[in-house]
């Protein structure tokens, strides 16, 4: 139950609960960058 609780908890965390993703002060982001990808998460038998 408590690993439950942890994922949960990181789950929250990782998906923007805090708000949108801000810009650090005085930097801009990179023009011409791209980042691409691929994410499985499962079982499999």
């Amino acid at each position: 139950m408590r690993v439950l609780a942890f994922l949960g908890l990181v789950a929250l965390a990782a998906c923007g609960a805090d708000g949108e993703p801000e810009t650090p002060e005085g930097k801009t982001p990179a023009i011409g960058v791209s980042i691409t990808g691929k994410a499985e998460v499962g079982i499999r038998g």
